[in-house]
């Protein structure tokens, strides 16, 4: 993708990542507004990372920081904006985004919804952190320590793959009467 003398490309892709965020209407992190780009253009990251400070700074796009996360939303001002050059995007773009956003929004969501990672605690443990998270707001996490690093392993496999097995349970277990 050559940018540098090719204005009208830099102007497509800018007015390509303003339809994206109008489309789906709720604050997206930068990782998921990228792969819903990638799914319609081939954009390289770097130059898309620009194409967001660039939106920033001319306040078509604003930054809100949720649970030490960065999300992105168009703004009043990027709507209108996208009102006034919405032509430059292709039809056949317009359409690829119409068909294709709400099926990879899902898929993204999906994705990301269900996390679990862990990290080194002292000498020989690992503090494992797992969590559900919905609409960019974290509403279960747990966090255990495992005595060494194929037990944290297993435990963040074991609730990616069974997670929607585990949480009612836990839910229940904090829910009875002892």
């Amino acid at each position: 993708m050559k940018l540098a003398s090719d204005d009208e490309k830099l102007a497509e892709c800018k007015v390509l990542i303003l339809y994206i965020l109008n489309k789906i209407q709720k604050p997206v992190t930068s990782i998921v507004l990228f792969q819903l780009v990638l799914s319609i253009d081939d954009m390289n990251y770097f130059y898309f990372q620009q194409f967001l400070l660039d939106l920033m700074e001319n306040k078509y796009i604003t930054e809100i920081i949720r649970e030490n996360e960065k999300l992105y939303k168009i703004t009043q001002s990027g709507i209108k904006t996208l009102e006034l050059t919405n032509d430059i995007l292709p039809g056949i773009k317009k359409l690829a985004i119409d068909n294709k956003i709400k099926p990879e929004l899902n898929e993204i969501e999906n994705s990301i919804s269900i996390t679990s990672e862990f990290e080194p605690f002292g000498l020989k443990e690992f503090i494992v952190t797992c969590k559900i998270i919905e609409n960019s707001s974290t509403i279960f996490e747990v966090k255990t320590i495992a005595t060494d690093c194929e037990q944290a392993k297993k435990i963040t496999e074991n609730w990616k793959k069974n997670s929607e097995k585990i949480y009612p349970q836990i839910l229940d277990l904090l829910i009875k009467d002892v």
